[in-house]
C-alpha cells in the first residue's frame, strides 16, 4: 500500500464504450484501493462505465461553438485543473497521434511524473512515424506501459525506447451482477465489443460462420456492441444471407449474463492490444476462438487448452475451428474447464501490485 496519498490524474478520451475506456474505469478503482487520490479527466463527453475518484468532463466543461476554440478551452481547463488539484502523476490513456497536440500536451503536463499507456499494436495511434519525434516526446516519460509483451518489443525495436514495461489488462466483476448458474436454452457464438469493422474484421467472422454451416443446426452468431459501422455490418450479413442466423444486440456495460450463456466467444481482429473481451470471457469460464492477430490473443489463449488460436485471415481454418468447438465435446469441455484458471494471474490483486510498483 502506498503510504503517502499521491494525486493521480487518469486522462482518457472518454469513459464510454470501448476496451481502453473500460481499462480506465478499472484502473481508477485499483488506484483508489491503493490509497491514491484519483482524478478522471475525459476529453469527450461519454460515460458508460463507473469510476472511482473525481471527474473532470472536458466534453461538457470545454464546450464551444467553434472547434478551434473548443480545443484551446479544453487545454486551458486541463492545465488549470492539474495545477489547482496539485496532481503529482499523469497517466495518459488517450490515443496520441497528432504531433502538434502532443507537444502542447507535454507542455501542460510540465514536470509531473508521466506514465503513458499503449493499448494497440497499431503504433501510429500513439507515436509519430519519425523516430526522432517519438524519442523527443517519450524519452523523458517515466514509463511507457504496454498492454502486451508484443507491443513492448515492437516499441523497443522501432523507436529504440527502453523506458517500457508490460502490464496486462485485468478483470473485476465485483461491481457487476454475475449469476453463478445461467440457464442456456439456445446455442450461440458471441462477439462482444466495439462495432468497428476496420479493426474487428466482421467480414472474416461472418464468412467463416457462413462456411461452417452451423446455422443449419440452429446455432446463431450474436454480435453485441455499438459503433459507427453498424450499417456496414448489417449489409455484410445480408451479403452472406445470414439475416435469420445473426442477431445484433446493443452495447451494455454489464454483458456478462449473455457471455456466460455463449458456447464460446470469438475475435477476428486485424490488430488488437490485449483484448478485454477475451480476458473477461475466460474469467467467466467461456472458451474463446480467436485469430492470431498482433497483439494479445497469443498471450492469453493457449491453443487447445482454453480455446483455439487460428491463423489470421484464414477463413477456412476459422470455420473449421467453429465447427470443432461444437463437434469435439472432449476438447470443448477441456477448454471450458481450464478457462478460469488460465487467467488467474491477471486478477485485479496481481495487476494492482504491478501498478503500485511503478507509482511508488
Amino acid at each position: 500500500m502506498i503510504k503517502n496519498k499521491n494525486k493521480v490524474a487518469i486522462i482518457s478520451t472518454s469513459l464510454g464504450n470501448g476496451g481502453a475506456e473500460k481499462f480506465a474505469s478499472l484502473l481508477s478503482f485499483m488506484l483508489e484501493n491503493l490509497n491514491i487520490e484519483v482524478h478522471n479527466i475525459i476529453i469527450n463527453n461519454g460515460i458508460d462505465f463507473e469510476y472511482g475518484g473525481e471527474l473532470l468532463n472536458l466534453g461538457i466543461d470545454g464546450e464551444s461553438r467553434f472547434p478551434f476554440f473548443k480545443k484551446i478551452k479544453k487545454g486551458f481547463l486541463l492545465n488549470q485543473y492539474l495545477k489547482e488539484k496539485q496532481i503529482d502523476v499523469v497517466i495518459d490513456n488517450r490515443p496520441r497521434n497528432n504531433l502538434a497536440r502532443e507537444l502542447i500536451t507535454n507542455w501542460i503536463y510540465g514536470n509531473r511524473k508521466k506514465i503513458v499507456v499503449v493499448h494497440s499494436f497499431k503504433l501510429n495511434n500513439y507515436f509519430p512515424k519519425s523516430v526522432f519525434w517519438s524519442q523527443f516526446l517519450y524519452r523523458k516519460t517515466d514509463r511507457i506501459v504496454c498492454v502486451s509483451k508484443a507491443i513492448e518489443k515492437e516499441i523497443q525495436l522501432k523507436f529504440y525506447l527502453k523506458n517500457t514495461t508490460t502490464i496486462y489488462n485485468s478483470y473485476d466483476f465485483s461491481r457487476s451482477q454475475i449469476r453463478k448458474q445461467v440457464a442456456n436454452n439456445e446455442d450461440y457464438i458471441l462477439y462482444f465489443g466495439r462495432l468497428d469493422d476496420k479493426v474487428k474484421n466482421f467480414n472474416l467472422m461472418l464468412e467463416a460462420f457462413s462456411i461452417s454451416k452451423l446455422f443449419e443446426q440452429g446455432i446463431k452468431l450474436v454480435l453485441m456492441g455499438d459503433g459507427t459501422d453498424l450499417n456496414t455490418i448489417e449489409d455484410s450479413i445480408k451479403t452472406f444471407q445470414l439475416e435469420r442466423h445473426v442477431t445484433i444486440l446493443p452495447f451494455t456495460s454489464n454483458p456478462f449474463d449473455i457471455v456466460q450463456q455463449a458456447k464460446f466467444t470469438v475475435l477476428t481482429s486485424r490488430y488488437e492490444g490485449f483484448p478485454m473481451s477475451i480476458l473477461e470471457s475466460l474469467a467467466l469460464g467461456i472458451p474463446v476462438v480467436a485469430v492470431d492477430c498482433k497483439s494479445g490473443p497469443r498471450e492469453i489463449i493457449i491453443d487447445k487448452y482454453n480455446g483455439l488460436l487460428v491463423e489470421n485471415y484464414n477463413v477456412t481454418n476459422l470455420a473449421n475451428a467453429f465447427n470443432r468447438m461444437f463437434a469435439d465435446r472432449e476438447l470443448y469441455t477441456f477448454c471450458k474447464d481450464n478457462a478460469v484458471k488460465s487467467v488467474g494471474h491477471l486478477s485485479i490483486e496481481t495487476i494492482s501490485k504491478q501498478w503500485e510498483t511503478i507509482l511508488s
